[in-house]
């Protein structure tokens, strides 16, 4: 049996008001999604380990059954082995985003969804006046960068970006946990200064004011640590001879580069709640022909979570369920060999909220043959319902697995 799981990024969310009670997932149309969880079997899944920060990484490797207190390491290493970025012994890997600060207050987490051609010109430009031996920016896409520093103290406090819209950025500079970790923080504060001065006379976010559009004015490094060890999928599941990743987000192919999965490219695929659906599915499908799993990752839903945007948000919801859910169903339910699907988000990102909370997200499985259970509908309040019940750690991709 081959197996596919979909990752809806931030699907899950809270009972809203104006939608009389009823979560997201349950005010969107979801047809595809609700005959797998009637079809299929259902249950609820805790994905952010207890003292763990409910960020996309922390949720996504736990889906995929790590043990995050002997493998995490933080974004910066993931998304460094997303783009060839080989970390050896010693070198300290952070997310490092182009945010939007406006006064003393940081706008928005992502400059107003700047380009990656825009962001390109603005990383060089600093690594060629803040790099060094030491110190190395290198590109990765749209808002989402990386830092490297040799010898950095990964001891220290970061807050994510998208967790402070709208706050005074000072209070939430990088703060050491130990004493011997100071010179790491203060390094890596004074980079954050030393960019605000250098990227707000450049001539590309001088542009981008001429046009409206948020300047592209300060780094915000976070979500640091060392190359991870993490033990292939393959070993840890035998019958997956090969395996792929299907995401736009830097961190999720990190994550399936060292989960020994192939990191695939398609055309369109943007992160955001215009990524080509169409495009990603049939990449899922082709590879699928020759691998035994494949883990695709959409992160529309988590985008619009964070703009706090509800319309938007129902309608990521209905893009999946109609535009890859549906098709890759409709297409693999009568092949020869059988296939298992799994859907479910890796953490809520509230629109009321606006960032990621940890509370357990509904899951569903099916495939050819199943004995359902009970429920009807895919979202989270009918999953509680299902015959899973509540899981946590490597329980449901065990469970999946094993089908």
């Amino acid at each position: 049996m081959k197996h596919i799981i979909i990752l809806g990024d931030g699907m899950a969310d809270w009972p809203v008001e104006e939608l009389g009670g009823k979560t997201l997932l349950q005010a969107a149309d979801t047809p595809y999604m609700d005959k797998l969880a009637r079809m299929g079997r259902n249950g609820k899944l805790i994905t952010v380990a207890p003292g763990f920060h409910p960020g996309s990484e922390v949720a996504n490797m736990s889906v995929l059954g790590y043990n995050l207190p002997k493998v995490y390491e933080g974004r910066g290493p993931l998304e460094a082995a997303s783009i060839g970025v080989e970390l050896a012994k010693g070198e300290f890997a952070l997310r490092c985003n182009i945010v939007c600060i406006e006064g003393d207050t940081l706008k928005n987490h992502s400059s107003g969804h700047i380009t990656t051609e825009e962001a390109d010109v603005l990383v060089k430009y600093l690594q060629e006046k803040l790099g060094s031996e030491r110190i190395h920016f290198h590109t990765g896409v749209q808002y989402r960068h990386l830092l490297v520093i040799k010898g950095g103290d990964k001891r220290i406090s970061c807050t994510p970006p998208h967790d402070i819209p709208g706050k005074e950025f000072r209070p939430y500079l990088v703060k050491a946990d130990v004493p011997e970790a100071e010179e790491t923080a203060t390094l890596i504060n004074e980079l954050i200064f030393k960019s605000q001065e250098l990227l707000k006379e450049h001539p590309l976010n001088k542009k981008r004011a001429s046009e409206g559009k948020d300047p592209a004015n300060s780094i915000w490094p976070w979500g640091g640590g060392y190359r991870p060890q993490m033990e292939p999928i393959g070993i840890k599941f035998p019958q997956v001879k090969s395996g792929s990743v299907i995401s736009a987000v830097d961190l999720i192919r990190g994550i399936g580069h060292y989960a020994g999965l192939k990191v695939l490219e398609v055309e369109g695929a943007t992160g955001l709640y215009n990524t080509n659906y169409e495009n990603k599915a049939n990449a899922l499908l082709q590879a699928l022909k020759e691998d035994d799993f494949v883990y695709l990752h959409i992160e529309a839903s988590d985008e619009a979570g964070h703009e706090g945007d509800i319309a938007l948000k129902i309608k990521t919801i209905e893009n999946l369920d109609s535009r890859a859910v549906g098709p890759i169903y409709e297409a693999v339910k009568e092949w020869d060999e059988p296939v298992a699907i799994a859907v479910l988000p890796d953490h809520p990102t509230p629109c009321k909220y606006r960032t990621h909370t940890a509370e357990p997200v509904p899951f569903l499985i099916w495939y050819p043959g199943i004995t359902p259970d009970s429920v009807e509908t895919f979202d989270e309040i009918a999953a509680e319902q299902g015959c899973y019940g509540l899981m946590k750690e490597d329980e449901f991709i065990k469970a999946f697995m094993q089908e």
